[in-house]
């Protein structure tokens, strides 16, 4: 069972990860302790080979051969870092993607228990049988990549006895031959007996028909309907439409199909493995102690026990058990998904919401607030300081500003008329140079109609 851990860290307090420290199942140290021991065990050997078994002349040699393996793991010649951090990201990516693409029933069942009507048995039969076909789908694929659901049913026989399968639909999959896997077929009888319904009228419209499948509508609308100028328009507005519900789960379950066979490249994952277990090869002889009394560099005090080297281990090594854990999870680890569970989940409350709960309403009633346009919803004791508090309304809500900063910015000169100045001053400072520009034109001409009647006059 997947381990959690959600409600003990809701509240950050002193100590509340350190007493996670101290869980076995889900830890690392369930996955790590056997590569922990069988590297204690190798150092432990070296350790005694070289105090107690080697004479003088041959310590020495083993002296340089530590000396040079320390040298080796001490620099930068094996990335373990690097290549660690890169492969434990794309795992975890993998990971999260895989966990997202897990097909869910809930929104096709809200389409077919909306949109496939009829309170008779022929009603209820069409809408549980479309709802079975998805979760028979599911199951079918994860057969196919998780090892506890081909525990659980490790043959179709097992399917149909599940409930999931009649043996006549059974002998239909299996006289369909294909060289792949066919766990799109339910989904295919899920959009043929959708446009069945919909002939029958139990789909009332096509639009509700889109709804549960993006299949071509030419199997149940006669091609002389769709010469008729309305029914093209909306026949190209349904296939323009977005991906309907059908489509995205049957896309999510081709996905898992496509993250079980595609697997991050074996190179780079044998490439991450030699990196760790060369390097704590070398460790096991480079961090050895050596005799103090020798004056090698780095080695003036001999304490048997290589503490921060096994602290070394213990994170690269675990980082690479995460990594391997999170590579694959359909598995059957602590913490791989909970396969088995989803499909219980899945199949009772897909028939619970497209069967009992069909047309199954409460009556209409006012609600308790009907009457108040102003209410506030009660709380419990230990929430009661929550209601005190205000309510967020914006970062600069509570902005203060001086005094001066409150005043209007009023440009007079026409130099910075651009500069500081609002789409309403800028109109009424353009309008009244132009006005005064109209006055100044009108003066001269009345002056030059002067002129030319005094000459006449002369």
């Amino acid at each position: 069972m997947t381990v959690s851990y959600t409600l003990e860290v809701a509240k950050v307090r002193f100590g509340g990860f350190t007493k996670l420290l101290f869980r076995w199942k889900g830890s690392i140290y369930k996955l790590l302790y056997k590569e922990l021991l069988l590297f204690c065990g190798v150092y432990v050997f070296f350790s005694v080979l070289y105090r107690l078994m080697l004479t003088p002349k041959q310590q020495e040699l083993f002296e340089r051969i530590a000396l040079y393996c320390d040298q080796f793991t001490n620099t930068s010649f094996i990335p373990v870092l690097f290549v660690l951090g890169f492969y434990v990201t794309l795992a975890f990516n993998r990971w999260w993607g895989q966990y997202t693409s897990f097909p869910l029933p809930d929104n096709l069942m809200m389409v077919v228990s909306g949109n496939v009507h009829g309170a008779d048995e022929k009603g209820r039969l069409l809408r549980r049988t479309l709802m079975r076909y998805a979760n028979l789908s599911s199951v079918l694929i994860l057969r196919s990549i998780s090892t506890r659901v081909h525990k659980r049913f490790p043959t179709l026989e097992h399917v149909v006895e599940a409930g999931f399968m009649t043996w006549h639909e059974l002998k239909k999959l299996q006289s369909l031959h294909s060289d792949f896997n066919k766990y799109w077929m339910p989904l295919t009888w899920f959009a043929n007996l959708a446009s069945k319904a919909r002939v029958e009228g139990r789909v009332r419209d096509d639009i509700a028909l889109r709804l549960l499948t993006d299949v071509t509508l030419f199997g149940f609308i006669g091609v002389s309907t769709l010469q008729s100028n309305n029914m093209l328009l909306t026949f190209n507005s349904m296939i323009d439409s977005s991906l309907q519900e059908l489509n995205n789960y049957r896309a999510k379950c081709s996905l898992l199909f496509h993250y079980d066979w595609i697997s991050i490249p074996l190179v780079y994952t044998q490439v991450v493995t030699l990196a760790v277990y060369s390097f704590f090869a070398f460790s096991v002889i480079g961090r050895q102690f050596l005799n103090p009394d020798k004056g090698y560099k780095d080695h003036k005090i001999d304490l048997y026990v290589p503490v921060f080297t096994l602290l070394q281990f213990f994170f690269y090594a675990g980082w690479l058990k995460v990594g391997e854990l999170i590579i694959n999870p359909f598995g059957e680890d602590d913490d791989d998904f909970e396969t088995n569970q989803l499909i219980d989940r899945n199949i009772q409350v897909s028939m619970l919401a497209v069967d009992d709960m069909y047309q199954n309403l409460a009556p209409l009633e006012k609600d308790k607030h009907w009457d108040q346009r102003r209410f506030s919803i009660p709380y419990t004791l230990s929430t009661a300081a929550d209601s005190q508090t205000p309510a967020f309304k914006g970062s600069t809500f509570d902005m203060r500003m001086s005094p001066e900063d409150l005043e209007l910015h009023k440009q007079k000169d026409s130099v910075g008329l651009l500069q500081g100045c609002s789409l309403t001053s800028l109109i009424d400072s353009s309008s009244h140079h132009l006005t005064e520009n109209m006055d100044d034109d009108h003066h001269k001409q009345q002056t030059k109609i002067r002129i030319i009647v005094d000459a006449n006059e002369d």
